[in-house]
């Protein structure tokens, strides 16, 4: 059980690495501004759990776009990196800080993405109807004046929208924003401030910097390299089954052995972010004996997650409803990169191996699930949409997508 790279107690930070400053999640903020209210009046402890409850549904409302964007992401070719980075990311922040609030980064964020582009749609709603009041006159009388009225109030009309939106995209982007109706003598206001195009342009700069597209990407796209090439030659060799079953047979064991490594070592690449972690498998072994009941939930959990979603495998999705089953891999891989997370972080803050019979009770339950694992694997092919090809997908551990070549 020797290591092969020593593993410290306290988790490696990675060079270049900025804790967010954001709170990490709705509940601490609520809290403090609940304790702070403690010493006021009535009044006062009142809008301390209004700006709670605000602030908790920020952050709710933050999660349901994060949700969103990975799903649409995972479906888009190239960049669905950014997916998997972002999944690797939350699971490696848990693993360096042991708290499971720390696994959700920029759920705030996303918040102002997802107020902006909601109060974007529903501003659109009128100009959907006055359009179609406009289509409608132009058919019955396309000389007409009734034709030419809704035309000119259908132009109008989107113009001033537009200047809404700016105004309150530039005030914040709260959706309560979009709904106030003096926002042009707002931008009036600043525009005779000065210096109101250099302060736009630098905070959409400064907001898209922050985002750290490349960072989640690169991340994603060594995560997936590391992970495959541990899963390819058994994925090889298991596909190999119906022309050669002893040479399948030996690809399912290297499989479940395989199963047994992948998330953990992708877990501490997300921790350390050297792709050599993926190289010192022997270490993993070393962490498992400082926390093998909490490796053992992950791994149960990881996989009997991936289990169901070879139901979403079995026919290809329209290109129009493709981030539909995306969403499902993703509601159901992200609960299992947490709480990987959480059990490798378990292991780095133990300095001592764990009772032998923690690790002896642990390991049988881990094999049985790798091995319950590849054989429903093995009668995925008779049902998936590419077959044996599909093997090659494994969304567990690889793109949390149901194709990985989506329409």
């Amino acid at each position: 059980d020797s290591p092969v790279a020593t593993v410290t107690a306290v988790p490696k930070v990675p060079t270049g690495y900025q804790q967010p400053s954001e709170s990490p999640s709705a509940v601490d903020s609520s809290t403090e501004r609940l304790e702070r209210a403690e010493s006021g009046g009535l009044w006062a402890r009142v809008r301390a759990l209004a700006a709670a409850l605000a602030s908790a549904g920020e952050w709710l409302f933050g999660g349901v776009t994060v949700l969103a964007a990975l799903a649409l992401l995972a479906v888009t070719p190239v960049f669905q990196f950014l997916s998997l980075g972002y999944l690797l990311e939350a699971g490696g922040r848990v693993a360096r800080s042991g708290k499971l609030r720390h696994g959700f980064p920029g759920f705030r964020k996303a918040a102002r993405v997802g107020s902006i582009v909601l109060g974007t749609w529903l501003m659109l709603l009128p100009l959907r109807l006055l359009s179609y009041l406009a289509a409608s006159a132009r058919i019955i009388d396309p000389s007409g004046s009734a034709a030419q009225w809704w035309q000119w109030a259908l132009t109008v009309a989107t113009i001033l929208l537009l200047i809404h939106v700016v105004a309150a995209v530039s005030r914040g982007g709260k959706l309560r924003y979009f709904f106030w109706p003096f926002n042009l003598i707002w931008l009036i206001r600043r525009f005779r401030q000065g210096g109101y195009l250099r302060d736009a342009r630098d905070a959409v700069w400064d907001f898209l910097v922050s985002l750290r597209l490349p960072y989640y990407f690169w991340l994603g796209a060594r995560g997936f390299a590391g992970g495959f090439l541990w899963l390819f030659m058994p994925v090889t060799l298991f596909a190999l089954n119906q022309k050669a079953p002893l040479i399948g047979f030996l690809g399912a064991l290297l499989l479940a052995v395989a199963v047994l490594y992948v998330p953990f070592l992708q877990m501490r690449f997300a921790t350390e972010q050297r792709f050599r972690v993926f190289f010192e498998w022997q270490a993993i072994r070393h962490q498992f004996r400082r926390a093998p009941w909490a490796f053992m939930v992950a791994l149960v959990a990881t996989l009997a997650f991936a289990l169901p979603l070879y139901l979403l495998k079995i026919e290809m999705i329209p290109r129009e409803a493709a981030w539909l089953p995306s969403l499902a891999f993703i509601l159901f891989i992200f609960p299992a990169r947490l709480l990987t997370g959480w059990a490798y972080g378990r292991s780095l803050r133990r300095q001592q191996p764990r009772h032998w019979v923690f690790r002896w009770s642990a390991r049988p339950v881990m094999l049985a699930a790798a091995g319950f694992y590849v054989f429903i694997l093995f009668f995925t092919q008779y049902t998936a949409w590419y077959g044996v090809w599909s093997f090659y997908e494994q969304h567990a551990f690889l793109l949390p997508v149901p194709f990985m070549d989506m329409p």
